[in-house]
């Protein structure tokens, strides 16, 4: 039985952090587990446990470290799990990006890196400590310590990037064009501003939403209205397919008989952030 819990972060690290997650999974040694990420934000993650391991291209698979920094994803990111294994991840606010680090977030975007790549070693000997640790509260608060120690200058949040991750999570039909005008700024310097703090353009991130606000609704998770749900259909069944095989690598009918454990835990967390407003 998978075992997934989230916390919100502290008030002084809510510009710059999402969410924290623990993760368990006590599945038998023998289980394999093939999945995929979809992750609309950069996370830490904390491989305590489990043989896991991520593919870096076709057919080979890497494991480069136990404290490991992934980026935004455009594209399915293919992970692989055997047996048990235990996860303790933190999701990172792109609005708040450039306060941890003075590399865009393009730089990380689609890969996953060791963290002492990003904020050193020492970042990453803080973060490997919650590994001794089995109490949740204990372990969101030793990441806590280790991401306040990584904030150069906590006033680096760009109010036009929270709009934009505000929009995207809770209104993914919105068009660009529309997003540029409501933030007074040219499209073009909306795309830069995405670029440096998401990883990605704007219509990447809105089209992502509106890939993930579609796989919420087929999962049965949420509770979208029913004219929000017309205004993100597909303008055609081929239109439809090719964003599943872009955002998943499947067909809409494979994606609904495909169990994703590890992507639904991503979803359901998105669901909770879009009800809670946070």
């Amino acid at each position: 039985m998978l075992q997934s819990r989230n916390y919100a972060p502290s008030p002084h690290l809510a510009p710059f952090v999402a969410r924290h997650y623990v993760f368990r999974a006590p599945l038998p040694e023998d289980f394999v587990m093939v999945d995929r990420l979809l992750a609309e934000t950069a996370f830490v993650r904390i491989l305590i446990t489990g043989d896991w391991a991520a593919e870096v291209a076709p057919g080979r698979w890497e494991r480069p470290g136990d404290v490991l920094f992934f980026g935004a994803n455009a594209r399915p990111f293919k992970v692989r799990v055997r047996g048990p294994f235990f996860i303790v991840g933190v999701a990172l606010r792109p609005s708040g990006w450039r306060a941890l680090s003075d590399r865009p977030a393009s730089d990380f975007a689609d890969r996953m890196v060791r963290l002492s790549d990003v904020w050193g070693d020492e970042a990453e000997t803080q973060f490997a400590e919650v590994a001794k640790l089995t109490d949740d509260e204990a372990i969101v608060s030793i990441c806590e310590a280790a991401i306040s120690a990584q904030l150069k200058s906590p006033k680096r949040v760009n109010t036009a990037m929270q709009h934009l991750e505000s929009v995207a999570r809770l209104n993914s039909a919105t068009r660009v064009e529309d997003l540029a005008d409501q933030l007074g700024i040219s499209s073009r310097q909306l795309e830069r501003l995405s670029i440096a703090h998401f990883g990605h353009t704007p219509k990447t991130v809105m089209r992502r939403s509106r890939f993930l606000d579609m796989a919420a609704a087929m999962r049965g998770l949420g509770d979208p209205d029913d004219d929000y749900l017309a205004a993100l259909r597909y303008f055609d069944q081929s239109h439809r397919t090719r964003e599943f095989k872009h955002f998943i690598g499947m067909t809409p009918a494979e994606f609904e008989r495909t169990p994703t454990p590890l992507l639904d835990a991503g979803i359901q967390l998105r669901q909770e952030r879009k009800q809670h407003r946070f």
